[in-house]
């Protein structure tokens, strides 16, 4: 029986009552700390591969911890990826789908198997907190589960098409495009990984993955996944290193037929501009963060708004490209609202993220401590920072959630994504008003809404430019999606495609189109 089948932790309910899964995750997260530093390889054309130079993944909840040495790839290694990729492809291509399927489920019910040593790892790599981490590889598991659903739902996606007579025979048929490169963010090195990597393998392409340069420990638990589920050589390659020197070349490079992007809009934008300048058009599914709003009526439940609105913004540190980072809430019931909002924030323990009591760990870097810090200092020069804004701990990246106020609606933070623990509050009085503010960014990808009145509800559905929206969400006021629940795609510059994770159109990105037709 797999992990996946006795436990369960999704992002909703962040929760389990079984102390087993506690003894077995700290059980995990002991033997990691004794067997701490080795060295990883990287993987191509099913052997590992070892560069001249490694690099340290030092944790940022303890910047004493060195969790291991990973490679530092070269251009040549990426061209020898990408070569290994190519190579594989014919074969893989050919591979009847159920086989790729079987293959993948086996990944699945691996890392299921693996949750405690990978949970226990990525908390320490990223800073998640342990049911954050845990939930990541769930998510990563029912990412690829879902991808072979979506395959076997549609018969490999060839279907029959209208004839002229019994003697035509139409058919539509979605063939894989060939190497396909997957870059990952550092914040869900699982699920952002696993997920696009396993949609284009189960479509029949090969892939050469690249991980966050912050994330590689993860990105080499889930090669080792593949691998030992059977991927052949040269389907699955995983290569580290810079993103200037290993990251580009995989970009640049004339053989690699589409590619997966989660990160920065600014990095995704230049992707997207550089990867159509090929010989011909490349799909690219990029998804580029978002500066999600909540609006809070004046007939919502506080209780689920304050709650709700915590939980968004300072899970995982407000790393999340789902973040809350806004909330808009009326004038009658802001007072109320904060108190119950910074009642719960006070209460958040912060501190080292494999503690069952904490439930925010470390920012990722030091980067991101320092632009924390001068975000802080902004919003403290032109508003009012009602809860946190300090280090707290510099043992690791440990900052204090924030929440800002009485800040001008025309500063910049209202609009740039900063990927921090800050969330800024403005009341309002007219609700078109806060809808017109709450779309005027560049971005689109969730938000929430919190109101007891059904019209209202549907006036926010209506209006909202956003890809996943949720209502009155305690578990969540923007965050918490899982595939087969909740489709995951942004809209404007939050998503390349208008497709999203986890619903019905996904896996079909992976692919292209190709009618038939036979006449006897």
């Amino acid at each position: 029986m797999t992990q996946e089948r006795k436990f369960k932790v999704t992002y909703s309910t962040l929760a389990s009552p079984d102390p087993e899964l506690h003894r077995r995750y700290d059980e995990a997260a002991a033997d990691f700390r004794a067997n701490a530093g080795q060295t990883y390889p990287m993987f191509i054309n099913g052997e590992e591969r070892h560069a001249q130079q490694t690099f340290a993944k030092v944790s940022p909840a303890d910047k004493n911890l060195v969790m291991g040495y990973f490679q530092k790839g070269t251009e040549q290694d990426a061209n020898d990826a990408v070569a290994a990729a190519k190579a594989a492809f014919p074969g893989w291509r050919d591979t009847p789908w159920q086989e790729r399927v079987a293959i993948l489920r086996r990944a699945a019910d691996l890392i299921s198997d693996r949750l405690f040593k990978m949970g226990a790892i990525m908390s320490l790599e990223v800073g998640k907190n342990r049911l954050e981490a845990m939930g990541d590889v769930e998510e990563t598991a029912d990412l690829i589960r879902y991808n072979c659903d979506a395959i076997e739902a549609n018969n490999g996606f060839s279907r029959p098409l209208k004839s002229e007579s019994d003697h035509h025979h139409n058919r539509s048929v979605l063939k894989p495009y060939g190497v396909w490169v997957v870059i990952s963010p550092f914040n869900f090195p699982g699920a952002l990984a696993g997920g696009p990597s396993s949609a284009a393998m189960v479509a029949g392409n090969t892939v050469v993955f690249k991980p966050a340069t912050d994330t590689p420990f993860t990105g080499w638990l889930l090669t080792e996944a593949f691998r030992d589920a059977g991927i052949p050589a040269g389907v699955f390659n995983f290569v580290t290193g810079g993103g200037r020197s290993v990251g580009q070349t995989l970009v640049d490079h004339p053989d690699v037929a589409g590619i997966t992007f989660t990160g920065s809009y600014d990095v995704g934008m230049n992707i997207i501009r550089t990867f159509t300048t090929g010989q011909y058009p490349r799909p690219c599914v990029a998804e580029m963060g978002g500066k999600n709003p909540a609006i809070i009526s004046n007939k919502a439940d506080l209780d689920k708004a304050a709650m709700g609105a915590m939980r968004s913004a300072f899970g995982l540190q407000g790393q999340k490209c789902s973040a809350l980072s806004r909330i808009y809430v009326h004038k009658d019931v802001k007072d109320e609202f904060m108190e119950k909002f910074v009642d719960l924030t006070a209460k958040i323990n912060v501190g080292d993220p494999t503690d069952a009591n904490n439930y925010m760990g470390p920012v990722i870097n030091k980067s991101a401590l320092e632009d924390y810090l001068n975000f802080v200092d902004d919003l403290r020069q032109h508003g009012d920072i009602v809860f946190g804004g300090k280090v707290l701990d510099e043992t690791g990246y440990y900052v204090a959630p924030t929440i800002a106020t009485n800040v001008p609606e025309d500063h910049k933070l209202w609009k740039q994504e900063m990927f921090l623990p800050i969330v800024m509050v403005e009341e309002f009085e007219d609700f078109d008003e806060a809808m017109r503010k709450a779309n005027d960014v560049e971005y689109g990808l969730t938000a929430g809404f919190f109101s007891e009145d059904e019209d209202e509800v549907e006036w926010f559905l209506d209006n909202m430019e956003a890809g996943v929206l949720y209502v009155n969400r305690a578990a969540g006021a923007t965050t918490g999606a899982w595939p087969g629940y909740q489709s995951f795609g942004g809209w404007k510059g939050s998503g390349s495609t208008g497709k999203a994770a986890g619903s019905f159109y996904y896996v079909q990105q992976y692919m292209k189109e190709q009618s038939q037709t036979i006449i006897d």
